[in-house]
């Protein structure tokens, strides 16, 4: 189900766009072409599509690649443009693909975003979220006034961005059960676009697999003393994960959601203190970030291990997370051991 055509028309703009030359289009092996923006959602996809029989799924982002900081290529382009189904996280994640996702469906591929579909919650909304907080004494009148400065300021944002979606968490992936729904829309999706009901049933099938993970790291993850359920990250990536396997996540050294800001030495202090006044003893970092604040924090706080977990990507060959499955049982386990020992 190519468009090629549209690809070909394409060409000119992409080349007037990056002034390269035209991309090569890829050989086809027939059947319904889906591309997906990270390697997570390329992987559950691609469990849709392996059970129905029939199409392929071709993934943008390289292993490694954080999603905040990924720039498309002339040929990221063309490969969307001349998919049937782009599959998306939306809310922000692919902050330098937005233009592209734009293009690709104005010039007619079917573009689904997932996050937005999927009870999106706002950046801090996590179970138990704490930043600090405990250790500031703010009077009920400051924080109502900071609470409509921040709803102005959406306000605002939102009338730019069109719906304020700014202010949501795009980390979805990172609650299974979410993935779980998230695996039917897929399936639902293709079967609107090709008609083909056993897209939609393979779907459900994905389905069950991901709740039935969903249990499975639940199971790894109350192993855990409940009083040591407390969460230092790299960047706040975590409030789904906290929501719904029952954890704190008391601060991250990153503010904000995406990973391309920089914290103030303020709050590299209270985060130190946060660390230190919980009795923390685990920093867990994104494998795909350069960790030297994290490395830092660690150093000045003293006794505090890093912890390498798989956010925004997939791991490479005997990584333990080659694919979506083994991202979240091994991020799992290894906070089970950071924080059990």
């Amino acid at each position: 189900m190519r468009r090629a055509t549209r690809v070909a028309s394409l060409a000119a703009g992409i080349a007037l766009m990056t002034g390269c030359g035209t991309p090569s289009q890829q050989d086809q092996a027939g059947g319904t072409e889906v591309v997906a923006t990270t390697t997570i959602w390329a992987d559950v996809a691609r469990q849709v599509v392996q059970c129905s029989g029939s199409g392929r799924v071709t993934t943008l982002m390289p292993l490694g690649a954080d999603p905040h900081d990924y720039s498309p290529s002339a040929k990221d382009v063309a490969t969307m443009v001349g998919a049937d189904l782009v599959v998306a996280n939306g809310l922000g994640l692919e902050e330098g693909l937005s233009s592209a996702l734009e293009s690709a469906s104005q010039d007619g591929a079917r573009v689904v975003e997932i996050a937005p579909q999927l009870q999106p919650i706002e950046f801090g909304a996590g179970a138990g979220r704490s930043d600090g907080d405990d250790h500031a004494d703010r009077d009920e009148e400051a924080d109502r006034d900071e609470e409509a400065d921040r709803d102005e300021e959406a306000d605002r944002d939102g009338e730019a961005d069109g719906d304020g979606e700014h202010s949501l968490d795009p980390h979805v992936w990172l609650d299974a059960n979410r993935v779980a729904s998230a695996a039917a829309l897929i399936g639902e999706e293709l079967a609107e676009l090709t008609g083909t009901d056993r897209y939609r049933s393979c779907g459900q099938e994905v389905k069950g697999q991901m709740e039935e993970l969903h249990e499975e790291v639940g199971v790894t993850l109350a192993r855990v003393p409940e009083e040591r359920r407390v969460l230092i990250t790299d960047h706040d990536a975590f409030g789904y994960f906290a929501e719904a396997y029952g954890y704190e996540v008391a601060g991250a050294v990153i503010p904000g959601g995406s990973t391309l800001a920089e914290p103030s030495s303020a709050e590299m202090a209270e985060l130190a203190e946060t660390l230190r006044s919980k009795g923390v003893d685990a920093i867990f970092a994104n494998t795909a970030n350069p960790q030297a604040l994290v490395n830092a924090l660690a150093t000045e706080v003293g006794q505090v291990k890093v912890v390498d977990l798989f956010v925004g990507s997939l791991g490479g060959p005997g990584s333990g997370a080659e694919d979506y499955r083994g991202l979240m049982t091994t991020n799992a386990q290894r906070i089970f051991e950071a924080l059990s020992s």
